[in-house]
């Protein structure tokens, strides 16, 4: 969930599903040497992030996973995971990645957009002021069970921005959603393994970006895909 306030301002909601059994280390200055200043969730396997800020740039980036069309031989893909670190420091992806698909939403001085990559094209999907829900597909897509269920309810909260707490009224949202079974197609706290795909929700984040300052908050879930009040 992103709530876009106006140029360089947004406030965020991110869950992510990983394999349980992918090592992974919390928010931290995990980069020193390549990425100085950044934080982020980093994956211990290929070193790379899910999420990453740069908190004195005021940037924040997320990165989904997407399917995509193109056929790349074993071992020939480069890690999605130096995206967002990328991003937070500048440099947004260009050209023909060698790399699976991706969504990345990044949010900056300049504005929040997403930019896709499907194995053929990559596009880029501006986030305008509002409230905005993407998982594996396209901003704010109808198709998307879970972007159907709860796009409307959490716009139905009001502008972020306008609330002295939002955070804890969209993670209130977050845990109601949690009462569908996890395997459910609406659910945002989930469990894709009957889907055939071996990741379940494991955390989320909470963050705020400002022209004046960046804050991120990140909980770990008591177990995969369940929820706790």
């Amino acid at each position: 969930m992103i709530d876009v306030e106006s140029a360089g301002s947004a406030r965020l909601l991110a869950v992510r599903d990983e394999d349980p059994l992918r090592e992974w280390d919390e928010l931290g200055p995990w980069w020193p040497d390549q990425y100085a200043g950044v934080v982020g969730i980093r994956d211990r396997r290929a070193g790379g992030a899910w999420l990453a800020v740069n908190p004195a740039e005021r940037r924040l980036a997320v990165l989904l996973n997407r399917a995509d069309v193109q056929d790349l031989a074993p071992g020939t893909a480069v890690s999605r995971g130096s995206l967002p670190l990328e991003s937070v420091s500048g440099r947004s992806p260009v050209g023909l990645p060698a790399m699976h698909g991706f969504n990345l939403l990044e949010v900056g001085p300049a504005g929040s957009r997403v930019v896709s990559w499907d194995g053929v094209t990559l596009r880029e999907t501006p986030v305008v002021p509002g409230t905005h829900m993407i998982a594996h597909d396209d901003l704010d897509d109808e198709d998307t069970p879970r972007i159907a269920a709860w796009l409307p309810e959490f716009r139905a909260l009001g502008p972020a921005a306008q609330s002295a707490d939002w955070a804890t009224e969209w993670t209130a949202l977050l845990g109601a959603s949690a009462e569908l079974p996890p395997e459910d197609d609406r659910a945002i706290i989930r469990d894709n393994r009957p889907h055939g795909y071996p990741t379940q929700s494991l955390l989320y984040a909470v963050a705020t970006v400002t022209p004046e300052r960046l804050e991120v908050r990140d909980v770990t879930l008591p177990s995969p895909a369940h929820w706790t009040a």
